[in-house]
């Protein structure tokens, strides 16, 4: 851990942040922070920035209700700029968009960004408004008894693809199974980010962690 007076705020006394979702990794949003605001920010774990445009301190969400709670911070090498870590509750950009980030300029042929969250929100869509032909839809208007069946057959299949050991397979099921699992929480309002949350609190590399009763 370092101390915020070793770091390195420019001749008007601030600092570039980069903010990123905790949860996706993708970034939200670049604003400036102060000593005082970075000290806010520490205090009560809000994101708090500095306006150049207004010379006033700004916390995110203070309006919106689009608040950005801080989970981790760090500085850079030269420790002139920083990164900061948010669990975001709304969009992050003014013009209601989930990240100031979303003007193209340039992108490679045959990449396609492309994230579990993407798949969710695509998957979502088809749920609020049905697509005929879709079979997303098709799960949704059958409901859970539907979707789980599906869950279960899926579930089965990467059994018996890994008992194979054919990896191919396997990856294939697998990928066909958290589709599935997706739907069920499209269908239950559960968003990718409680299951990280979830996930996040248990020590799941080396400890195995079961729930025995629901309250």
């Amino acid at each position: 851990m370092i101390n915020i007076q070793e770091l390195k705020f420019d001749d008007q006394g601030l600092i570039p942040c980069v903010v990123q979702d905790f949860y996706t990794n993708e970034v939200l949003t670049v604003a400036y922070m102060n000593t005082e605001s970075l000290e806010k920010t520490l205090a009560d774990q809000q994101m708090t920035f500095y306006s150049r445009s207004r010379q006033e301190l700004w916390r995110k969400g203070e309006t919106s209700g689009n608040t950005q709670q801080l989970v981790t911070l760090k500085a850079d090498c030269d420790k002139d700029s920083l990164v900061a870590k948010v669990i975001k509750a709304g969009p992050a950009c003014h013009t209601n968009a989930e990240s100031c980030f979303f003007n193209d300029i340039f992108k490679a042929d045959g990449q396609q960004e492309f994230s579990v969250q993407d798949l969710y929100e695509l998957i979502l869509g088809r749920k609020t408004n049905p697509q005929e032909k879709s079979y997303t839809s098709y799960l949704f208007s059958k409901g859970n008894e539907k979707i789980l069946k599906k869950i279960g057959e899926e579930a089965t299949e990467v059994v018996i693809g890994a008992m194979k050991a054919s990896k191919a397979e396997t990856t294939y099921e697998i990928a066909d199974l958290i589709y599935h699992l997706l739907v069920l929480m499209a269908n239950n309002e559960i968003l990718p980010a409680d299951v990280m949350a979830e996930l996040s609190k248990r020590q799941v590399v080396d400890k195995k962690v079961k729930q025995e009763t629901m309250k």
